[in-house]
């Protein structure tokens, strides 16, 4: 039976790691699939650095095509009596208000109830992607949809048109002029340009210091954020959005934090891409162009079996070993592995890591795209 309507529940935990997938997931949904969608949100503030446009104070709001609500995930505090969507997503495992789940199970249609969970590269996920949930007291079943790099998950998140778009940014210099001055930015000629988002990290003075003394110049957008605070201590002066500094062959730049439809740009006018949490490391992944992914950490040290699966199914990709290998080896020391990171080594196999992504890339789109794969696995369960 067809869908039309989705309530998408978001709790801001990293900053904008959640937001940033359930807001493009909520965006795609009411654009590309005509679907009404609520998208509940409990950190305004996080989410008006990848939608300016939202107004913080307001309880409800439309943007893009979406109603967005604000919404308290404490199990005590009140919630507004509200009839459910077809599709209820808690996205992360955030936990659905009591009197909505009381609301759903009342419901003639039960709507289909989705935990949206962390994309992870583990072999496991394919075995419980999908699997089925029954509530210990309600008429109700959770279903549980991960997305993934591999046959048997949900893929990931792909607008319809990303790859026209990019491929329309790359053959055109006026829609690259329009993104600097955008930014701010004054391209260097003959530079590799980086784009570094990333999470506080012990192992970044070292890659600057290589930089900062390698033979090929090197221009470091940085955006403001944890690292661009780490760069300006190692610079010995604050980054500011505009603001140029240059040290040897280093020239780094600190930009404005860019809006999430931005982004993108970003990712394919660089030469490799730093990227770190969820939404950033799958928008570099359609970029096709070399990354390093700054894992979310976890004290237990779960995110290295994360990483090194993700590391694994490149690596299996059809990428030269010696490239695989060079990325295998900085991407543990970027994530904490306790060596240096090798700039030079990685260096040498740009653009090995370059053919290496795109076949990649290529591979995984025929995973169908995450929101599409969501709306058929949902008409399938809806009675």
């Amino acid at each position: 039976m067809p869908i039309r309507s989705w309530d998408i529940f978001c709790t801001v935990i990293d900053n904008f790691g959640d937001i940033g997938v359930c807001w493009r997931l909520a965006r795609q949904l009411a654009q590309e699939h005509g679907h009404a969608v609520r998208l509940w949100v409990d950190d305004l503030t996080s989410f008006s650095r990848l939608a300016p446009e939202i107004d913080v104070t307001a309880t409800r709001q439309r943007l893009a095509g979406v109603d967005v609500h604000t919404w308290d995930p404490k199990p005590e505090a009140p919630f507004e009596p509200v009839t459910p969507h077809d599709v209820v997503i808690e996205a992360f495992a955030c936990h659905l208000p009591e009197p909505l789940q009381a609301a759903m199970a009342a419901a003639d249609r039960k709507p289909v109830w989705i935990n949206l969970e962390y994309l992870s590269a583990e072999a496991w996920v394919s075995e419980h992607h999908a699997m089925a949930s029954p509530h210990s007291r309600l008429p109700l079943t959770k279903y549980f949809f991960f997305p993934g790099f591999a046959h048997g998950t949900g893929g990931l998140l792909r607008e319809s048109m990303l790859g026209a778009s990019r491929a329309a940014f790359l053959d055109s210099p006026a829609a690259q002029a329009t993104l600097w001055h955008r930014l701010g930015v004054e391209p260097i000629a003959g530079a590799l340009r980086t784009s570094l988002f990333a999470y506080s990290n012990p192992a970044l003075p070292a890659l600057l210091e290589q930089w900062r003394d390698g033979t090929t110049p090197v221009q470091c957008l940085v955006p403001q954020g944890l690292a661009a605070t780490q760069a300006g201590g190692w610079l010995g002066a604050p980054l500011q959005p505009g603001e140029s500094h240059q040290r040897g062959n280093l020239t780094m730049q600190c930009i404005p934090f860019v809006r999430q439809e931005h982004y993108d740009e970003l990712l394919w006018a660089c030469d490799i891409n730093f990227v770190r949490g969820e939404d950033s490391c799958v928008r570099a992944h359609w970029a096709a162009k070399p990354m390093i992914w700054h894992i979310y950490p976890q004290d237990d040290h779960a995110h290295r079996e994360k990483l090194d699966a993700w590391l694994g199914r490149f690596s299996r990709s059809g990428v030269v070993p010696e490239a695989s290998a060079a990325l295998t080896n900085f991407t543990h020391a970027w994530n904490g592995y306790g060596h240096a990171p090798d700039w030079a080594a990685l260096q040498a196999q740009l653009p090995a890591l370059t053919s290496g992504m795109d076949r990649w890339q290529r591979q995984l789109q025929h995973l169908g795209d995450l929101a599409a794969n969501l709306v058929a696995f949902c008409e399938n369960r809806v009675k």
